[in-house]
């Protein structure tokens, strides 16, 4: 049971605010509360970008937060993440979202609600419901989205952690093949070979490291000579995306050092992405804006 608060307890924690004024204002009465918390998240990382000075080059401050990112924060499947995204974007104008290519996180521009577009604005009021008389954001789903484990509730518990359960198009394949074939569809193998021709051969090594580190029966681990639990490697390597992969590609291309064990390399890289691809990019960012300044 809940234990309740004394005094002052309550200043002692961190709270993510979610400002008022987009439960009040009518311009924001369209805007769904997932939408508004998520907001309210982006929001609160702003501080931190301001105080490590991520300015573009027009003064304004942006935040980097990976799809992945969201899904976690909020529980959700990329699906859902993506739709509450497209919501703040595209319904309500409280984000701007600027495109970097090459497999770069996207620049998130977090802006203010307190000033709106008239022609955003407009666009929520010029919408129809036959039924309420209220405009209905509707944003089309993919016919097959990858879910999120907890929203499966008809799925046996004991695959909650793991993908590859029964019924996955799983008949005659080993454990490893049904890794391999659920990393190729989960990480966009075959969008990646076409994005990156030459390097089909180190995406299918890739994709075999990680079939073979998930289904291992081993009990650790080997990552940068540190035994780690199997699981604690295989929840790490099943929260990888085509991102990730990207980013591991532009590891390989910019080492230039003698790497001995190329296996151990690529595991480890894979390991860490989830934990390095944000300073990487940015670090990659801030050194273009700093070179285009001089």
């Amino acid at each position: 049971m809940h234990e309740y608060f004394y005094g002052a307890q309550s200043s002692t924690y961190s709270f993510i605010r979610v400002p008022t004024v987009l439960f009040t204002d009518d311009q924001y009465k369209y805007v769904s509360a997932e939408a508004k918390v998520l907001y309210g998240l982006l929001l609160a990382r702003m501080d931190l970008s301001a105080k490590n000075g991520w300015l573009d080059d027009q003064g304004r401050v942006y935040i980097i937060c990976t799809l992945s990112e969201i899904m976690e924060k909020l529980n959700c499947a990329d699906n859902k993440a993506t739709k509450l995204m497209n919501e703040l974007e595209d319904k309500c104008g409280l984000i701007e979202r600027k495109r970097q290519g090459l497999g770069k996180p996207n620049l998130i521009y977090v802006k203010n609600f307190l000033s709106v577009d008239n022609a955003v604005e407009s666009r929520f009021k010029s919408r129809d419901n036959h039924d309420s008389g209220v405009a209905e954001i509707t944003i089309p789903d993919p016919s097959k989205s990858r879910p999120s484990n907890k929203d499966q509730k008809n799925i046996d518990l004991r695959y909650t952690e793991n993908p590859i359960y029964p019924g996955w198009d799983t008949d005659g394949m080993s454990e490893y093949e049904r890794y391999k074939e659920w990393f190729r569809r989960q990480l966009e193998i075959d969008i990646l070979m076409l994005d990156h021709p030459t390097e089909k051969e180190t995406l299918e090594g890739i994709l075999d490291i990680l079939a073979e580190t998930c289904s291992s029966n081993k009990k650790e681990i080997r990552i940068a000579g540190d035994d780690k639990p199997k699981e604690v490697v295989k929840s790490r390597l099943m929260k990888l995306d085509s991102m990730h992969i990207q980013y591991v590609l532009d590891c390989l291309k910019e080492n230039t050092s003698d790497v001995k064990n190329i296996k151990q390399y690529l595991l480890t890289t894979l390991f860490n992405a989830p934990v390095t691809i944000s300073p990487y990019y940015q670090n990659r960012v801030n050194y273009d804006l700093y070179h285009d300044k001089l």
